[in-house]
């Protein structure tokens, strides 16, 4: 098989991961033949795959973050680590560290944070958290866990899908879920079906209905009662074709979805179960930071407050629930805000972990921002992540924060000194 036919192997989601992977075994032996940018100082831990939303499977995220330069990646998905076991082997194949994950909702009934809009746009008392290095022999543990909170999710994305019916069926379009929304998901593979399926689903019905990118941007804008602007009119009208759909979707994920939004509920576990859970898989519970949105710079947000105002009872929650890192997105904050959340996180000895969340195919891997001075501890965090899950991956109480490693090194400055260094860590 020709080289540009292999590396449209490893993205088919029609193949199975098997299949893939041998793709991307043959690529490796061609590597010479590739044009990759030269790798410099990046790292991302924060990369969505086609089993929860994203134009990449595991081994076509390995491959296109190696392409792109970064030293590291790793796989984050909601409700789902279906696509780890395929990543982990990506990562063998193209001697790339990989770390392992998964990110979903909690609610935060019995906190200080209730009745709060903390981390999720979209519903109040609901946090958003992701759980970080995952011991590669505990995957499917945790799966047994995901396993019901997406059965219970897929209830409410059928309630979604009605409403949005509700909304466009006079102009024709109808959303079923099983029909359109489960066939362009990875659910049975042990996948997650999230809003954006939903609204992808939503956009192709929307362009094959309206072929006329005119139209289709007239369409829109009554979905969403929010005028396009000439800038964003524009960008969809010229998008190339293999970003156009991403493009309505950035629109409407960011302006449509309180219009048909259903509350998470019961597939939601509360916020100490989540840290129990983390502690009992030998992984790392984080809080996901999000912080007061300005202008989204991946489309997809308003302008709104998050926890910007509550920080010191923000911080209070996570010593009391027991978390042990915060996790946050360089690119998405300001230096001052950023600058405020080290020093919590510094002053509540929490680690810190960086990534940037790519579901689109217009999204970078790299994050510039990691290049400047300041965030040179992310850099290192990422390979203390890295030895926290190869040595938990050998035996669970060599996790970065075991009881035991705890013990042994009660200073979180010297167990990420030492984990970086197994993790391959390099001045």
């Amino acid at each position: 098989m020709e080289l540009n036919a292999l590396i449209a192997a490893i993205g088919n989601t029609a193949l199975t991961a098997k299949e893939r992977l041998d793709a991307l075994r043959e690529i490796a032996k061609n590597l010479d033949k590739i044009e990759r940018t030269e790798p410099g100082i990046f790292v991302n831990n924060h990369i969505h795959t086609c089993y929860s939303f994203s134009p990449y499977t595991p081994t076509s995220a390995v491959f296109y973050a190696w392409k792109a330069g970064l030293r590291t990646a790793g796989i984050m998905d909601h409700d789902s680590v279906g696509g780890i076991k395929e990543f982990i082997e990506a990562g063998e194949i193209m001697n790339m560290p990989i770390t392992c994950g998964f990110e979903c909702r909690v609610n935060v009934k019995g906190t200080a944070l209730e009745g709060k809009k903390i981390n999720n746009p979209d519903q109040k008392s609901c946090a958003y958290l992701a759980m970080h290095g995952i011991p590669h022999q505990n995957v499917d543990k945790a799966e047994a866990v995901l396993a019901g909170v997406r059965e219970k999710r897929n209830a409410r994305n059928r309630k979604m899908c009605a409403r949005i019916t509700e909304m466009t069926i006079g102009n024709g379009i109808e959303l079923d879920f099983d029909a359109d929304v489960y066939p362009i998901s990875m659910a049975h593979e042990g996948g997650s079906i999230t809003e954006r399926h939903i609204l992808f689903a939503l956009t192709k019905k929307i362009t094959g209905r309206y072929p006329n990118r005119e139209e289709a941007c007239d369409f829109v804008e009554q979905l969403t009662g929010k005028p396009l602007g000439d800038k964003t009119r524009t960008k969809l009208i010229e998008a190339p074709e293999n970003f156009y759909e991403y493009d309505i979707l950035g629109v409407l994920k960011g302006h449509m979805v309180e219009k048909f939004y259903v509350d998470a509920d019961e597939e939601c576990m509360n916020i100490r179960e989540f840290t129990a859970l983390a502690k009992e898989l030998g992984a790392i519970s984080a809080y996901a930071y999000l912080g007061d949105v300005g202008e989204s710079p991946t489309g997809d947000k308003k302008a709104q407050k998050f926890e910007d105002d509550y920080l010191p009872e923000l911080f209070d929650t996570l010593a009391d629930c027991g978390f042990s890192a915060v996790t946050y997105m360089p690119s998405r904050n300001t230096k001052e805000q950023l600058a405020t959340l080290m020093q919590y996180c510094h002053d509540r000895n929490l680690f810190e972990i960086s990534g940037e969340d790519i579901n689109s195919p217009r999204q970078s891997f790299i994050c510039q921002a990691l290049a400047d001075p300041a965030y040179k501890h992310l850099r290192v965090a990422t390979y203390a992540l890295i030895g926290h899950e190869m040595a938990a991956s050998e035996c669970q109480c060599k996790s970065m924060f075991s009881d035991k490693t705890k013990e042994a090194t009660p200073a979180l400055a010297d167990r990420i000194a030492a984990y970086s260094k197994i993790g391959g860590w390099q001045e």
